[in-house]
C-alpha cells in the first residue's frame, strides 16, 4: 500500500499538470481567435484570385491560339513539365503538444514520398517538427522554414513562394505540391494535398462560354505576369495561415483534454488518499483496543 506522503506528492503533480494545460488552452485560445479571424476575411481574396488568375490565364491562351486553347502558354509557370521530377511543400507546426496534428502531416507526406519513390522529390519543409522528423529519416531538403508562425506575415509566404517559382522555372519539376492542414473548426481539421503549380487553367471553350469579358489595362498578358506570382504567394500565405489556426485549434483540444484527464486522476487518487487514510486510522485503533483488551 502507497504511504500517504507519496499519494499527496502525484496529487501534487498532477495538480501541476493540470494548471499547465488549463493556461495552455487558454493562450491557444486567445490566438485562435485571432488566427481564425484573419483566415476567414483571407479565404475569399484568396480563393477569388485563384479563379481570377485561372480565368485569365484560359483567355490569354484562348487568345493566342484563337480560341483553340492549343498554342504557346503565357507564362512559364502554366507550362506542365515531364522532366520526371517533383517538389513538396509541407507544412507542419514548430511545438508539439498539439493531438495527432503534426503526425497526421508527417504520415501525409511520407505516403506522398513512398507513392513518388522513382522520382527525384525535392522537399520544402515549413515548421520545425516535420523538417526534423524527415532530416531525422536522412532526407535532403531544398528548403526550410522554422519558427516562423510566431510572428506569421505575407514576407514568408513571400520567401517560400518566390523559393517554389525558382526550383519551377529552373529545375522544371512534374508539380509542386501543398500539404497542410485545413482549418474546419476547433474539433477538426481537414488534411489537404493541393497542387500549387503549374497553375490550373480552363480549356479556351470555357473561356468562349462566357458572354461578356473586362476590358484589361495594361493588356491581358502584361496583367497576368505581374498578377501570378502574387497570387502563387498568396495561395502559400493562406495554407500558412490555415496551418497556423488548425494547430491552435488541436493544441486547444488536446489541452482541454488533458485539463480534464488531470482532474479525473486527481478525483482518483484523492480517493486513493482517503482509503488509504482510513485505513491507518482503522489499524490504529484496532490496535489500540487489541493492546487495552490485553493489558485487562
Amino acid at each position: 500500500m502507497p504511504s500517504l506522503r507519496e499519494v499527496r506528492k502525484k496529487i501534487k503533480t498532477v495538480r501541476s499538470t493540470e494548471q499547465i494545460t488549463k493556461a495552455m488552452k487558454m493562450v491557444a485560445a486567445a490566438r485562435l481567435r485571432q488566427a481564425q479571424a484573419r483566415i476567414l476575411s483571407a479565404r475569399p481574396y484568396a480563393i477569388q484570385m485563384k479563379d481570377l488568375l485561372a480565368e485569365l490565364a484560359g483567355r490569354v491562351t484562348a487568345e493566342g491560339s484563337s480560341g483553340t486553347g492549343s498554342g504557346p502558354l503565357p507564362h512559364p509557370l502554366l507550362e506542365s513539365h515531364g522532366s520526371g521530377r517533383k517538389a513538396l511543400l509541407l507544412i507542419t507546426a514548430d511545438k508539439g503538444l498539439c493531438g495527432s496534428f503534426n503526425t497526421n502531416l508527417i504520415k501525409a507526406a511520407g505516403l506522398y514520398l513512398e507513392e513518388n519513390r522513382d522520382r527525384d522529390v525535392r522537399l520544402f519543409a515549413a515548421g520545425r517538427k516535420g523538417r526534423d522528423f524527415f532530416k531525422r529519416a536522412g532526407w535532403p531538403f531544398a528548403g526550410e522554414y522554422v519558427q516562423i508562425f510566431g510572428s506569421l506575415a505575407f514576407r514568408h509566404a513571400e520567401i517560400i513562394g518566390s523559393d517554389l517559382m525558382r526550383l519551377y522555372l529552373e529545375e522544371k519539376p512534374e508539380e509542386v505540391v501543398i500539404i497542410y492542414n485545413e482549418f474546419k473548426s476547433v474539433l477538426q481539421q481537414s488534411l489537404v494535398t493541393e497542387r500549387l503549380l503549374p497553375v490550373e487553367r480552363p480549356d479556351g471553350g470555357s473561356v468562349r462560354r462566357r458572354a461578356f469579358d473586362f476590358i484589361y489595362e495594361p493588356s491581358r498578358g502584361e496583367l497576368l505576369d505581374a498578377l501570378l506570382p502574387r497570387i502563387i504567394k498568396s495561395q502559400v500565405y493562406r495554407a500558412l495561415q490555415e496551418s497556423y489556426a488548425a494547430e491552435l485549434g488541436a493544441r486547444m483540444a488536446a489541452m482541454d483534454s488533458a485539463a480534464k484527464n488531470a482532474k479525473e486522476l486527481i478525483d482518483s487518487l484523492t480517493l486513493k488518499l482517503n482509503r488509504t487514510r482510513q485505513a491507518i486510522i482503522t489499524r490504529e485503533i484496532a490496535e489500540l483496543v487489541g493492546g487495552a483488551e490485553a493489558l485487562q
